[in-house]
Formats: structure tokens, C-alpha cells, sequence
């Protein structure tokens, strides 16, 4: 025997050969055995051999991998092409700069014997134009391109698109404190019942004595006073609350205007703060105007009037939500707030409500910082306000800051140029905001 197989002239058997490749040859050299017909010639009778319907006229490659493993040889011209493999193929034509597709080991065909197998080059195949490409191997083809095609639109809109939403509270997960599994339905309820703590923004034309210039006077100095007392934040917006939802119902004259606001800190004290200023501080900061028992007096008539009705949603808890939607670090959580005390002040604000003041706050504070327009899709999401339905009251806040160190009501202004509160005051306000392009 040379080597070849009697049924199947032509092919030889791979349990035969031993070795590999010469450095500088392409024969086999034998390590045991008779003389070994010439690799030309066994592909000619390869390439020869009458055409299939589905053959590959190409090649037969034998390498020293795959020595042993065809016990009972078939002759590879005889042999379909796999699904598969026409799958490597199809991409291989497509991407011609891919590196050499290594060959399957996997059998050619489902009707051989187990432990049949035959390598066939991918690098080398070339449809020619004698036979036709098979259909399934065009089906292929037609499905790679619409896979290629679907993916760069996949990418593009990555690319141009804005960032996808993500879980906030994913973090948060195992904190009990975050209720995670309610805060949801917390913010939801937030947004429902907000329209509660709202006033009339033309509140003060009912009262006969005071004006809205004497509220920004009296919260400016709430203000100071709060950041003194080293308060709660929590405090001063339900004080504030308070003040606006009293004078919307009471008329007020003016000598007892001051008194309403110590007294509106006080309630809001008792329900934020762990410990609580005691009657008599209050009574040294205004200067002894008011005793002890006009105090508490002024204390009954408020929480009454008010209906003892303190849990209402302010600004101040969605900004710690939309905050955290808006992934800021420090100095954008103090620009925010620095933006929404100056809109505290100013009573033409009332007419928007607590989650849109605090949704502009933070979409002017990124776009001070940024340079730019900026407002994300998670932001959208969890605020449910668009870029441009918050455009008109971050234009007011731009102009706030914009005279914040101005005039005689710069508490604001002096509390947030300091260093505990990063120097937020002394930032350039975002003026592009208030171009006739926006």
C-alpha cells in the first residue's frame, strides 16, 4: 500500500502520517513507513473529481492536528458544506481585513462516521463562475449584511443620542433608610399633594399693610438668622412655607410682620430639627421687639390657622431626588441651592410650583457649570419636566444670580461666598440662557 485508500483513489489515509511539514518544503516527511504519494498529486484527483451540487472545489488540506482521526476517509469533494461553515465563509467575504478564519474540526457531514473529519482552508475559498454560490450560503449573506447594517444603526443612535436612563437607587438597595422599594410612591405622592403648599402668587394684594417687598426683607434676614443657628436645611424651606401660607389666609400689619417669621421658625424647628432654639434666643435676634407671651401667642394662631398641617412637600425634598437623578458632586449641589434660596426671596417665584423650582435650580446650575444646555434623560424621568418647560423659570433664576451681590438683600449672596459653602455665590451665572437663541 502507498498510502492511499482503494476505495477512495487519490485520498490518503490520515492514520498514515506522522510528523509535520519541512521548514522548507510542502511534502510530509514519513517517520514510519513506505513511500508517500506527492500532496500535488491528491489534490489534482481532489479538484478533479466529479462536482456535487453543493461540493467546494477547492483544496484538501491536511495538517498533523487532525493525524489519526479519519479512520474511515470519504472523499471530501462528495462532502456538503455545513451550515456553518458557509457562515464563516459569508463573513469572510465580508470582512476581507479579518485575520485567516480557523478551520472547524467539526465533521463535514452528518452521514459519515463519527470521528470523520477533513479541514478545509476558509482563506482559499473563492466562488468561481462555473458553479454558483449555493442559495443557503446567498440567504446567509443577505442575513450577515442586515445584522451589520442593524448594528451601525444601534451604534449611531449611542452615539447620537442622549445617555440612557439608569437606576438611581440601585445603590441604595440594601440601605433601609433609602426605601427603595417605596421611594417611588413617596415622590409620586410628593407631586400630587405639592399643589397643597402652594399660595396664590398674588397673595399680598389682599393685605393692607405690608407688601411683597417687606416678605423678601423678612426671608432675607430668615436666611442669616438659619445660617447662623446652624440650622437644618429642611427648616428653612418649611419656614418659609409656613410664612406664605399664613399670610395668604391672615392679614397681617406690618410691626407684626417680623413676629410671624420667628414664630414660623419656631413650628418649623419643632418639627425638623433635633434640638430646638428655645423661645428666648428668638426673642434676643429680634431685638427684644416681642415678650415671651406674644411669642406663643402668635405660635397658637398660626398652627391653627394652618390646621396643624406641617407635612407638606417643599422644594427642599425635590431637590435631594432630582440631585441624585443628576449624579452631582459637591459644587453642583451647592450652586443648586445657592440658585433656589435667591428664588426663596422673590415673590414673583411662588407662581411655580415646589418640583419645578427645584428641577430649573439644578437644570441652571448644570448648564452654569457645563457651558451648555444640559439635561439628561434619567433627569426628565424622575422630575417628569422637559428642557423646555423649565426654560422660562431658569431664565429668572439666571437673572437672580446675576444680581445676587447686588442691592440690599444679599444674604443669600454673603452666605454662599464663604467657604463652607464652596464659594458657589462668586460663579459665573449662565447668561447664554437668557440669549434671544434660547
Amino acid at each position: 500500500m502507498d498510502g492511499s485508500n482503494e476505495n477512495f483513489p487519490g485520498v490518503m489515509r490520515p492514520s498514515t502520517i506522522r510528523g509535520g511539514l519541512k521548514p522548507g518544503g510542502g511534502n510530509f516527511t514519513a517517520g514510519v513507513g513506505n513511500n508517500r504519494r506527492a500532496l500535488s498529486t491528491i489534490n489534482r484527483n481532489i479538484i478533479g473529481a466529479p462536482p456535487h451540487p453543493c461540493a467546494v472545489h477547492k483544496r484538501g488540506v491536511l495538517t498533523e492536528r487532525n493525524a489519526g482521526c479519519n479512520k474511515n476517509p470519504v472523499n471530501p469533494a462528495h462532502r456538503p458544506v455545513t451550515r456553518k461553515f458557509a457562515a464563516q465563509l459569508a463573513v469572510r467575504e465580508q470582512h476581507p481585513a479579518l485575520e485567516e478564519i480557523k478551520p472547524c474540526l467539526q465533521p463535514i457531514s452528518s452521514t459519515h462516521q463519527e470521528g470523520d473529519c477533513i479541514i478545509i482552508d476558509a482563506e482559499e475559498y473563492k466562488p468561481t463562475d462555473d458553479h454558483d454560490v449555493p442559495m443557503f450560503v446567498q440567504h446567509t449573506e443577505a442575513m450577515m449584511e442586515e445584522i451589520d447594517r442593524m448594528d451601525e444603526e444601534v451604534e449611531m443612535e449611542d452615539i447620537d443620542g442622549d445617555e440612557p436612563e439608569v437606576d438611581i437607587d440601585s445603590c441604595d438597595k440594601k440601605n433601609p433608610l433609602a426605601v427603595t422599594e417605596y421611594i417611588d410612591a413617596i415622590y409620586a405622592y410628593y407631586k400630587k399633594t405639592e399643589s397643597l403648599s402652594c399660595v396664590r402668587p398674588n397673595y399680598m394684594s389682599q393685605q393692607f399693610d405690608i407688601n411683597e417687598r417687606m416678605r423678601g426683607i423678612l426671608i432675607d434676614w430668615l436666611i442669616e438668622v438659619h445660617y447662623k443657628f446652624e440650622l437644618m436645611d429642611e427648616t428653612l424651606y418649611l419656614t418659609i412655607n409656613l410664612i406664605d401660607r399664613f399670610l395668604a389666609v391672615q392679614s397681617v400689619v406690618r410691626k407684626k410682620l417680623q413676629l410671624v417669621g420667628v414664630t414660623a421658625m419656631l413650628l418649623a424647628c419643632k418639627y425638623e430639627e433635633v434640638s430646638v432654639p428655645v423661645v428666648d434666643d428668638l426673642i434676643l435676634i429680634s431685638d427684644k421687639a416681642y415678650c415671651r407671651k406674644e411669642v406663643l401667642d402668635m405660635e397658637k394662631l398660626v398652627i391653627n390657622t394652618l390646621q396643624f398641617n406641617l407635612s407638606l412637600p417643599t422644594p427642599y425634598v425635590f431637590m435631594r431626588r432630582f440631585l441624585k437623578a443628576a449624579k452631582s458632586d459637591k459644587r453642583l449641589e451647592l450652586l443648586s441651592f445657592f440658585i433656589i434660596e435667591l428664588c426663596l426671596i422673590e415673590y414673583e417665584m411662588l407662581r411655580f410650583p415646589p418640583s419645578l423650582l427645584a428641577a430649573a435650580a439644578i437644570f441652571t446650575a448644570q448648564c452654569t457649570l457645563s457651558g451648555c444646555k444640559q439635561w439628561s434623560k434619567t433627569c426628565e424621568r424622575h422630575a417628569n419636566y422637559s428642557e423646555n418647560q423649565l426654560m422660562e423659570c431658569a431664565k429668572l433664576m439666571v437673572s437672580f444670580h446675576q444680581k445676587a451681590g447686588t442691592g440690599k438683600l444679599t444674604g443669600v449672596y454673603k452666605k454662599y461666598s464663604t467657604s463652607k459653602y464652596g464659594y458657589a455665590a462668586r460663579t459665573e451665572p449662565a447668561v447664554f440662557l437668557i440669549d434671544e437663541g434660547y
